[in-house]
């Protein structure tokens, strides 16, 4: 990308140079998609991106993701994924189907001089999801993390126009989280599940985007809790929005759907 020797190699450079990689899908990226339906890697990698815990997983099992150099022991303890590239892949290879299954959004997150108005882009996402969110969970790979593929194929709508979306993951930490770059606007965007048996995760998802908004210097974000018991209520009922602060003052938008 940069030939000339005398021009310094920057962050954006670098950025540019994974997309690329990325959107090539040289053959053993795009070989993952099919590995990633298998069952034995289904059930390792799944619990991996929704934040849980591994559970009953034999040990051969594993052995063979690790053999495959799809995950790696971390030397602090825990299974993780092997590369930072890997970890890009992972999620966009299983949004595939619910991106294609997407229907027409318009851009009214975005200002008339192009720029990204994050309350807008709110507005947009709920219109969405009340709409067409429970009906594509159904086109989701990995079932358990369902809500997690939809937002983000939605998210990816939004930053094709010119923005970027991390995502941050790893077993037992309860949560996903994401970071829209869409020209000078950050947005962290934390994701919980609330599961049956368990109480409802506000307090303990505030405390983590505190967190994650203070490490990747943010002062707002959304803490989005998708409802997933067995009786929750309607989605028309739970689909709401309410601002708070965190603990060190920082302003967010807590999501329900």
């Amino acid at each position: 990308m940069v030939k000339d020797t005398s021009v310094e190699i920057t962050h954006e450079h670098i950025l540019k140079a994974k997309e690329i990689l990325i959107a090539r899908q040289d053959t053993h990226l795009d070989s993952l998609a099919e590995r990633l339906r298998e069952p034995r890697i289904r059930a390792i990698i799944e619990p991996m991106l929704a934040g849980l815990e591994l559970g009953n997983v034999p040990a051969d099992d594993i052995q063979f993701v690790l053999d495959l150099g799809l995950c790696k022991m971390d030397p602090q303890g825990g299974l993780t994924i092997a590369n930072p590239i890997y970890r890009e892949v992972l999620p966009r290879v299983l949004t595939v189907t619910p991106m294609a299954s997407l229907p027409k959004i318009a851009p009214t997150w975005l200002t008339p001089e192009g720029e990204l108005n994050t309350d807008a882009l709110l507005q947009a996402f709920l219109k969405f999801w009340r709409q067409h969110g429970e009906p594509l969970l159904g086109s989701a790979v990995y079932h358990e993390i369902a809500p997690h593929l939809v937002l983000m194929a939605f998210l990816h709508r939004v930053v094709n126009g010119g923005g970027t979306l991390e995502r941050e993951y790893a077993i037992g930490s309860g949560r996903m989280d994401l970071c829209l770059k869409y020209g000078t606007v950050k947005l962290g965007i934390e994701v919980k599940v609330w599961r049956d048996k368990i109480k409802d995760p506000l307090s303990e998802g505030l405390e983590q985007i505190d967190y994650y908004l203070a490490r990747i210097e943010a002062d707002s974000g959304w803490l989005l809790i998708f409802d997933r018991r067995t009786k929750a209520p309607s989605l028309e009922e739970r689909l709401s929005t309410q601002i708070t602060t965190t603990e060190n003052k920082r302003f967010v938008t807590v999501i329900r759907a």
